[in-house]
């Protein structure tokens, strides 16, 4: 008789096969490097786009139960006021992660009878929400807003609009303004995952709304305190009675462990950080590495911190991705199903922990590695 579970081994080697077996590797981060088994490597994968994960304050008790059962640190409050400002929205609610709080917001808004409208590169928290509502979901191009109006044309319920700000995948930035304006004639609901462009873009990196000028035309904010911001924890913005309604109806939310008080106090302290001074020097890392990669001869289509470059097979990628570790550099190979087969990447993202001469560094191995593969 078969072990119940010999299944599973089969699964492995196909994934295997198709060059997209992942590993955990044990690393230590130290500012812009990363130590993996004593190898010092330019830290190209760091969502700490400020570097503000520095900053800590760790001296608070664990808090291990739901806010409904054992009650609200004061810091809850805090955070949530000074986010709701940030976002021009009447309440904010702090989940324990981003990926929660789009589980958390979506199929709690969403009525089974609804329809979504959803950018067909969005993150697979969005992708998962959707389908927990049981609403129908259409999924438009890729920020086009000709096919989402055409699509929207087809129906007569309820509509949500559902994007990313800034696209985790390929770094470009949504047409929001655009979106808004649709959204406005058709009154539907917009809902805007800002994981990535929340403390980078904008005034005061208010985000990717402020950068169009239209942070009021979002009815729905979700996003991130562990990327731009350096600390850990998601959180939800909007009208007070959404809010209301996520406390009294998001299982997410209600039924799961509160984020720690010393990460909410932690998160605090780096949103009341000089971090105007660490935007800036993150777009100028930005501008310095994006222009360099084009004068090297990569196609590059990315207009923020978020730098993809396109391999196409995955085999590729993973020895590309070799060659940089090799080389001084981590930066992982982005594979199937996380983006599209024969669509694999490097991703590459920029922080403000760089100084110019890492930089500089770092592009003259991407010549060479550019040149192996016959990228450029």
């Amino acid at each position: 008789m078969k072990p119940k579970l010999a299944f599973v081994e089969p699964l492995l080697v196909k994934i295997k096969k198709d060059n997209l077996y992942r590993k955990m590797q044990d690393v230590k981060n130290r500012g812009s490097y990363i130590y993996i088994k004593r190898k010092k490597l330019l830290n190209l994968c760091s969502n700490d786009y400020l570097g503000l994960s520095s900053i800590r304050n760790y001296s608070d008790q664990l808090q291990t139960s739901s806010r409904l059962v054992a009650g609200n640190d004061t810091s809850f409050d805090i955070i949530e006021k000074k986010l709701s400002r940030h976002k021009s929205q009447e309440r904010s609610l702090v989940f324990p992660t981003g990926y929660m709080a789009n589980l958390g917001a979506i199929s709690t808004i969403v009525r089974e009878n609804d329809v979504i409208f959803s950018d067909e590169l969005n993150h697979a928290s969005i992708i998962e929400a959707c389908r927990l509502t049981r609403a129908k979901v259409l999924v438009y191009k890729h920020n086009d807003t000709s096919d989402l109006i055409s699509k929207m044309k087809q129906e007569s319920r309820r509509k949500f609009v559902a994007t990313e700000g800034v696209f985790s995948m390929d770094g470009d930035i949504a047409n929001l303004k655009q979106i808004s304006e649709i959204t406005e004639k058709t009154d539907s609901i917009l809902v805007l995952d800002d994981a990535h462009g929340d403390f980078t873009l904008g005034a005061d990196g208010k985000g990717t709304a402020n950068h169009f000028k239209i942070s009021k035309k979002i009815d729905l904010y979700i996003s991130s305190l562990s990327k731009g911001l350096g600390s850990f924890g998601g959180y939800v913005a909007s009208q007070n009675n959404v809010i209301e309604l996520l406390i009294n109806r998001s299982k997410p939310f209600i039924y799961t462990s509160a984020l720690p008080s010393f990460l909410v106090r932690d998160a605090i302290q780096k949103f009341d950080s000089n971090r105007e001074k660490q935007q800036k020097k993150l777009q100028r890392n930005t501008n310095l590495f994006r222009n360099g990669l084009k004068n090297i001869g990569y196609d590059i289509s990315s207009v923020t911190h978020i730098i993809p470059i396109i391999i196409g097979k995955e085999k590729t990628a993973l020895e590309f991705g070799k060659y940089l570790f090799r080389n001084g550099i981590f930066a992982q190979p982005i594979r199937y199903p996380t983006v599209g087969r024969n669509k694999a990447r490097i991703r590459l993202s920029v922080t403000a922990w760089f100084e110019k001469n890492q930089i500089e560094k770092a592009l003259d191995v991407f010549v060479t590695a550019g040149k192996k593969f016959q990228i450029i």
